[in-house]
Formats: structure tokens, sequence, C-alpha cells
């Protein structure tokens, strides 16, 4: 469980609560949200990387939240709709390692995800030093036998 220790009182625990700390303390509270439903849907998809990317080990888990993610984004350009937020930062850092180990046909299945992820992995700042996950341009395999 990650701590942040403040010079002015008590140490902080949590990833959701560290996150929403420093995001204040950098006075860009637009990342948790503009509208009451925007911070519900950031604050939904935090609890959800905590406890389902972070708790999940399987590689069904790891099937499971993708699916999830893929439906999610199939009409969403961010995980809160059409606004970049806290929410995208710390899943695409939840899911780096699983994006990494993908084939590229897994890629392709979750086609949804990967276009989110290789867009947040582009969004100015986000990468620091993870590595590029590399996405085809061009589709290998086509529906038509």
């Amino acid at each position: 469980v990650p701590v942040l220790q403040t010079n002015n009182g008590p140490g902080l625990t949590g990833l959701m609560t560290i996150a929403a700390h420093l995001v204040k303390q950098a006075k860009k509270d637009q990342l948790l949200g503009s509208t009451a439903e925007e911070k519900a849907v950031v604050h939904q998809w935090l609890e959800y990387r905590v406890t389902r990317v972070d708790g999940g080990s399987s590689k069904e888990d790891t099937r499971i939240i993708l699916k999830d993610l893929n439906v999610h984004l199939e009409d969403k350009v961010y995980l809160a709709g059409n606004v970049f937020t806290l929410a995208d930062i710390l899943m695409y850092y939840g899911l780096h390692h699983v994006m990494v180990e993908l084939t590229v046909q897994e890629k392709e299945k979750y086609l949804n995800v990967s276009r989110w992820f290789n867009h947040i992995q582009h969004y100015p700042g986000v990468r620091q030093h993870l590595s590029k996950v590399i996405f085809m341009k061009n589709r290998l395999y086509t529906n038509a036998h």
C-alpha cells in the first residue's frame, strides 16, 4: 500500500487518496472530473483500478478486465467520456505490464482498449519512464475467409 509522508500532518495512505491529494496540490482539479457525474465516474474507475486491476492476478482476471474496459470504451475516448482524467492516468499505469505482454492478435481482440491505451501513452507527460507499447497500424486479418 503506497504511503505519502507530507510535511504538515500525518502521512496519506492508499493510491486513490494520494493521487487525489497530489492532483489538488498541483491545482489540476479538472483531473478529478468537472461535474458530479464525471467525479463519480472517475472515482468508480479509480476504485476499479485498486480492487480489480491491482487485485487481479490470473489470466482469467486479466481477460475479464480487458473485456470490461473494451466494452466501456466502445463509444468513449477516455474512461470518463470525452475528458482526460486521473482515472485514465492511473489505469494506464495499472495496465502497462499487461499491454506489454499482449500479442498483436490479443491487442486486436481488445481494439477499444488498444486505441485508448495508445492514445494515453502519447498524452504529454504520461508515459514517463515506461516503455512504449507498439500497436500495429494495419489490421493483420480480415473477417472474410
